[in-house]
């Protein structure tokens, strides 16, 4: 880099966009340097290397994303929403970060500091907001949250993928946190947990009178969400009807309330989670492909525990420390036994099955230390997360006056463990009813009934 001030380079074919950059840029000490063309940026090379790059993406003549290749220094992209596509293949390419036009020229330094700090070899953190539930030192995570900095300051649509447990939720959060949206509604739902009936109604509000037992209009999760982020879990399981809908919004960003006449116009950036393989359910009709590429507009993946065996040390400490803060109480210490011991535990449920360990050691172990015998890893850690569902269920039909509760639930909760057992023995009926618990014959009638 550069031994007085920092070179900064400007391409755009619009002159006055590079002039009042120029200005802004050249006003923070650093020299600015501007072209109206990638060729003429590449010809300067011979003769200087800039320090960070600051290129439109669409010019006349060759795109400014091959500036990426042929330049060894931060190359900052500047485009319009509009042209998402080849956004996101720069990003993909390598471009260090991705500036919205109109953009504020505040946001225009911040970048380039941020540019020239990881040109200089300095740690560049994560936004300030960033919850500090983000917790990694592996360098698959450290790369998954220089993505997250990456996209600070934009409103893509971002696909998340990773097995349960994974802590897609808390990336979610973070997206949310280091976003221009970060003052607005971060609102949470879970696909899988609510009946297609009622998940239509969660979505998308509906009006008084719409259906037996609305006795009031209500807003629904788009409404409570403008302005701000609407996170998808578990998006793979939304029916196909409701797909269409989805989509829909996604396109134009208005929708109609259940048994309402007027649209209802929305801003709200999607964020969207699963632990499928959307591409073979794109391929077997159970997904919709547009709907597919809308929402995959960057695609994160966020690896499981056991893929990041550095992390769980700390993510130990930092949950240990979390739950005695919630209970008032002092953080419980593992031995160097136990940590040796949770250090090589699989950790299927992933962070989830950490943290819910976590809070049952702290609620459960009187002492201040936790040894081997504490520590119980023979029984799974219990997961609430399907209970809180039914009871967020329950009370939402309880309150439409509706009756059969309980055969229906149970039905359904027949259904899922039936097709979960199934996939995960491969269709195997007789597997699949052993590990259920009950007899093959059982099994074939309640399939042949469904």
């Amino acid at each position: 880099m550069s031994a007085d001030r920092p070179i900064v380079w400007i391409v755009d074919d619009d002159a006055s966009i590079r002039r009042v950059l120029s200005h802004a840029v050249a006003a923070e000490e650093r020299t600015c340097r501007t072209f109206e063309s990638a060729e003429a940026a590449l010809e300067a090379l011979d003769e200087q290397a800039p320090d960070a790059v600051l290129t439109d993406l669409r010019m006349p003549g060759a795109s400014g994303d091959v500036l990426i290749e042929r330049i060894d220094a931060p190359v900052i992209v500047m485009s319009a929403y509009a042209d998402l596509d080849s956004t996101v293949d720069a990003l993909k390419r390598g471009a260090f970060d991705f500036l919205p036009k109109p953009f504020d020229l505040d946001e225009v330094v911040d970048r380039i500091d941020r540019a020239l700090a990881t040109r200089r070899g300095e740690p560049v953190s994560a936004p300030a907001e960033t919850p500090a539930d983000l917790v990694g030192e592996s360098p698959i995570m450290r790369a998954l949250f220089r993505a997250i900095g990456r996209l600070a300051g934009s409103s893509l649509s971002v696909l998340l993928r990773g097995e349960s447990g994974s802590g897609k939720e808390r990336i979610a959060r973070a997206l949310h946190a280091s976003s221009p949206r970060a003052d607005e509604a971060f609102v949470a739902l879970n696909v899988a947990a609510l009946p297609a009936d009622l998940l239509e109604s969660e979505l998308f509000g509906h009006e008084k009178g719409a259906f037996s037992g609305a006795d009031a209009a209500r807003a629904g999760y788009f409404e409570q969400a403008d302005g701000g982020t609407l996170f998808l879990d578990e998006i793979g399981e939304m029916p196909t009807a409701l797909q269409s809908r989805l989509l829909r919004v996604l396109d134009d960003g208005a929708f109609y309330r259940l048994g309402g006449r007027a649209p209802v116009r929305v801003d709200v950036r999607i964020v969207a989670a699963t632990h499928r393989d959307l591409e073979q359910a794109v391929a077997s009709g159970e997904f919709r492909e547009d709907l597919y590429h809308r929402l995959n507009v960057v695609p994160l993946t966020v690896p499981p525990l056991r893929e990041r065996p550095e992390d769980i040390g700390p993510l130990l400490d930092h949950f240990l420390a979390h739950a005695a803060a919630e209970v008032g109480d002092l953080p419980r210490q593992l031995t160097d036994a136990a940590r040796r011991r949770l250090l090589a535990h699989p950790w299927p449920g992933n962070v989830r099955e950490l943290v819910n360990r976590c809070r049952r050691w702290t609620a459960l172990v009187p002492g201040p230390r936790l040894d081997v015998a504490d520590l119980d890893l023979e029984r799974p850690a219990e997961d609430v997360d399907w209970t809180r569902a039914l009871r967020a269920w329950a009370r939402v039909r309880l309150a439409a006056g509706d009756r059969d509760l309980m055969r229906d639930a149970v039905e359904r909760a027949e259904q899922v463990l039936i097709d979960e057992a199934l996939k995960a023995t491969g269709g195997r009926r007789a597997e699949a009813a052993e590990r259920l618990g009950i007899g093959r014959n059982t099994l074939t009638r309640k399939l042949d009934d469904a």
